[in-house]
């Protein structure tokens, strides 16, 4: 993930070091990186892979590699996500350029370097040389759809993801694989979610489009010019990406895209509101709104999908918790991720209309 200029990036936490005297002669023989003392940051954004900047001057990279401890079976596969951008990146050029992967017979587990792009992610304020208006939250608004749509409208049969991916019951397969997920991770301060999940396997939708879906499409993924700040130039953070249902990606980015009549728990789950909760940014249903029409795709049973994508989002942070709770981190941002699960749990409950809301 990316941000605006060195505001983005700290120095590395204590525990989550690179292992500089290995990596750096394997990358300077690899790549062009000039003379000079290779520094290194991490992006203090994110749950989930540990991501860092080098930089040697005017030179610079992203490195991702996977969070500590153990993880889930094919969650933070590096060599996917690089396989991924470079199938993307010449297709649909907002994606990073990947430079080199590693598969992990270097440092013990997998990594990779991407280019480096600088622009505004905007989170949760923005910076202080962009002026807020109503105006720009409607044209973000807007950009996120429309760029939303033309992922969606790419062939992906025309990519290397054809040799990638089997697009047919894709939702069947995502329902029943996070249900496992969750249950796999889930800890004894956590709600079981019986009813929803049975919902879920009783709601699955057959659709027979496919397309290439981001699935963890949300505005601080994305970033924008630093002269245009309402264009996007940058989306991060493809790990999860696959061939599929579009609508489910259109549901996970609504899971993630809070406006500011959403509950509390919903606003700041994660700290503090997102800006999209600011006058002029739309709402969920003008989003979805436009995407149905520029798309031209029947969005009738989108609560369908939002109501698996909160599902879902509750699963990925409680895996973060769980490692958490077992002590393959000490992040304290994860140290009460439990109360937002089981709210999360209880939001999509009312979404699929399983209680009032």
């Amino acid at each position: 993930m990316g941000l605006s200029l060195n505001t983005d990036t700290r120095t590395v936490r204590q525990g989550e070091e690179l292992d500089l005297e290995t990596i750096e002669p394997y990358l300077r023989d690899r790549l062009d990186i000039p003379e000079g003392k290779l520094e290194v940051r991490q992006f203090g954004a994110g749950h989930s892979n540990l991501t860092y900047e080098l930089s040697v001057g005017e030179w610079s990279a992203v490195l991702r590699r996977p969070p500590l401890g153990p993880v889930a079976p094919k969650a933070h596969d590096m060599e996917r996500e690089f396989k991924v951008l470079k199938a993307l990146h010449p297709v649909f050029p907002v994606a990073p350029k990947p430079l080199h992967v590693n598969a992990g017979d270097l440092i013990g587990v997998p990594f990779f370097i991407m280019e480096r792009r600088y622009g505004h992610v905007y989170d949760t304020s923005f910076p202080d040389e962009v002026v807020y208006t109503a105006s720009l939250g409607r044209r973000l608004s807007e950009e996120m759809v429309d760029r939303l749509v033309e992922l969606h409208a790419i062939d992906y049969r025309k990519t290397d993801l054809n040799n990638m991916v089997k697009p047919e019951g894709f939702m069947q397969r995502q329902v029943n694989g996070w249900i496992k997920r969750f249950e796999r991770a889930r800890t004894d301060d956590v709600v079981s979610a019986v009813k929803l999940k049975q919902w879920l396997i009783d709601h699955v939708p057959h659709s027979d489009e496919a397309s290439i879906i981001h699935y963890d499409y949300k505005l601080n993924n994305a970033m924008f010019d630093l002269e245009d700040p309402d264009k996007m130039i940058g989306l991060f953070d493809w790990e999860m990406t696959t061939v599929g249902d579009p609508l489910a990606d259109l549901g996970a980015a609504m899971s993630y895209w809070i406006q500011p009549d959403d509950p509390d728990m919903l606003r700041t789950g994660l700290g503090e509101p997102p800006v999209t909760v600011r006058e002029g940014f739309y709402t969920r249903a003008e989003f979805i709104q436009r995407y149905a029409e520029k798309s031209g795709r029947d969005v009738s049973g989108i609560h369908i999908y939002l109501t698996f994508a909160y599902f879902k989002l509750a699963g990925i942070v409680q895996q973060i918790y769980s490692r958490y709770k077992k002590g393959q981190t000490n992040d304290p941002r994860f140290a009460h991720m439990n109360h937002f699960v089981n709210n999360l749990i209880e939001h999509a409950e009312k979404t699929a209309g399983l209680v009032d809301g």
